[in-house]
């Protein structure tokens, strides 16, 4: 009896060691699962933390560049975002406002309105005092002149005209002042159709009138190249109905297309003599 109640005590421990043993194995498994994980997520944890460090570092960059922006509009003026006016330009921009015609004034409704005014006024000022032959316009940051062809060519002609001189000097002037400027040449002629031994038709006629120009700039005026544009619009492109020789003359014309950041041209309000 007594050899029987040993071996039965012999194999319960047996057995129970057993058991024990694929716990701890099974607990082992799993505190590594733990670790690893627990691995996993501080790496996660160290990667967000130099994210956020990142973007706080950002966060700040900007929040100084916004305080820096607002210490300079103490003293200056900003439109759409943009383009930004010194106190000295609006004093000079106000006083070109004076001279301009109260009609065109009145529909003037926001500040950009008003800039465009006094700029495309002391523009044409600059290039030439006759109202008719020339007018300046601005669309956003686009300058555009149309020079009538009366004082740069002769009926039918391409070759540029000594009364052209004047003019094209004043223009070489605004564009030689600011290099960064690029500045399109763009010939317009009527709706007539034209067939000689030099000119094919008024395709040819506008580009030819466009080319001429740019050379007598390039050479004579010393403007850059690189600068300038030559293309021709023919007559599809009229100001008014080519139904009259008075229509007719306003849609023979070169368009000067000047694409700068509008506050390039604020030089002419700063330093114009008012």
């Amino acid at each position: 009896m007594k050899k029987l109640s040993i071996v039965g005590l012999l194999s319960v421990a047996l057995l129970t060691s057993c058991v024990s043993k694929k716990k701890y194995v099974a607990l082992e498994d799993n505190l590594a699962q733990t670790k690893s994980a627990l691995t996993k997520t501080q790496v996660e944890k160290e990667e967000l933390e130099g994210k956020m460090a990142k973007i706080e570092a950002r966060v700040a960059e900007y929040n100084a560049k916004i305080n820096s922006l607002k210490e300079v509009n103490d003293s200056q003026y900003t439109v759409n975002d943009v383009t930004v006016m010194s106190n000295n330009t609006m004093d000079n921009m106000r006083k070109t406002l004076a001279n301009v015609d109260p009609a065109k004034l009145a529909e003037a409704k926001t500040l950009q309105d008003s800039m465009n005014l006094a700029v495309s006024y002391k523009l044409k000022q600059s290039i030439s005092d006759d109202s008719e032959d020339v007018d300046v316009s601005i669309d956003k940051t686009v300058v555009m002149i149309n020079i009538s062809d009366e004082l740069l060519f002769n009926t039918a002609s391409y070759k540029v005209s000594n009364k052209a001189d004047n003019i094209l000097q004043k223009l070489a002037d605004v564009i030689n002042s600011e290099p960064s400027m690029e500045v399109m040449v763009e010939g317009h002629t009527d709706s007539r159709t034209i067939n000689t031994p030099m000119v094919t038709d008024n395709w040819d006629l506008s580009v030819k009138r466009a080319t001429s120009i740019v050379r007598k700039l390039q050479k004579d005026f010393e403007v850059n190249p690189s600068q300038l544009i030559a293309s021709g619009r023919s007559s599809y492109v009229p100001l008014v109905e080519n139904d009259s020789r008075e229509n007719m003359a306003k849609n023979r014309r070169t368009k000067i297309v000047i694409l700068p950041n509008l506050d390039k041209f604020f030089a002419l309000l700063d330093t114009a003599e008012l």
